[in-house]
């Protein structure tokens, strides 16, 4: 489903601020595969899931979605292969609109525009329904305004808007580093039960070791701008904290993980 061959990619090269971010990075997804993405801060964690979704170009390598070479397409084209979840509870979401004008937007995501009137009442009852699934009560509030809705509220609407036409892929950028831990593990499951229930493949970008290890069905660890750690299966159920951090060492033959790695 998702296809990277030797991407690479530096930040202001030829200058003294040059620094390369990914160097000649592969990963192979399998459709349905949930992979988690763990690794310090410059490991090449965000720029990777930015190349994927076309944030930037990459300066060498492939990127194929679903068999479609998407290496050179902009971002808004590549929008109709990508569901993608931020950091920030703030973005992905028109603040001003009702939450059932959000969720009519993402519906219609990488349609045509027309003059078609407003939002019909099959839709209504297609948002109703799924909002009900998140079992945060938003069903009722569907004509309320998506700014006054609480951080793990928001977030939890835009995952569902992300996944709303079940996209080739599903990016999950530390979506839940910004809220507090009730929440995040709330947002989580709602994350796990969203990907499971539509067999979405999903790269989820955390700092959050315990995280990494307990979601998703495989696990790669970046350092460096390449991934030194890739377990899955039975190897992964298997993993603790520490047997992470045997296996980092092992893989990047530094002995001693640093305070990047132990965030979380």
């Amino acid at each position: 489903m998702l296809k990277l061959e030797k991407i690479s990619k530096t930040f202001n090269p030829g200058t003294i601020n040059e620094k390369p971010a990914l160097r000649e990075l592969s990963l192979h997804l399998a459709p349905g595969e949930f992979v988690t993405v763990i690794g310090g801060n410059g490991a090449g964690k965000s720029t990777m899931l930015n190349a994927v979704a076309g944030t930037w170009p990459v300066d060498g390598g492939r990127i194929t979605i679903d068999g479609a070479d998407v290496t050179a397409l902009p971002e808004f084209k590549r929008a109709r292969y990508i569901g993608r979840v931020f950091q920030d509870p703030m973005l992905g979401t028109a603040p001003d609109m009702w939450l059932e004008e959000n969720l009519a937007l993402a519906l219609r995501r990488g349609q045509r525009r027309s003059l078609r009137w407003g939002i019909t009442e099959a839709e209504r009852k297609l948002f109703r329904e799924q909002l009900s699934q998140l079992g945060l009560g938003l069903e009722d509030r569907m004509t309320s305004k998506v700014g006054l809705l609480s951080g793990g509220q928001r977030q939890a609407l835009t995952l569902l808007m992300a996944s709303l036409k079940q996209p080739k892929l599903l990016l999950l950028d530390e979506h839940t580093a910004a809220l507090d831990p009730k929440t995040a593990a709330k947002v989580l499951e709602l994350s796990d039960q969203i990907v499971s229930r539509h067999q979405l493949t999903t790269l989820m970008v955390t700092h959050n070791m315990r995280d990494a290890i307990r979601h998703g069905n495989r696990l790669i660890m970046l350092n460096a701008g390449k991934i030194v750690v890739d377990v899955r299966g039975e190897e992964k159920q298997k993993l603790t904290v520490k047997a992470l951090m045997d296996l980092f060492s092992a893989a990047s033959g530094v002995d001693e993980a640093d305070d990047k790695l132990l965030l979380g």
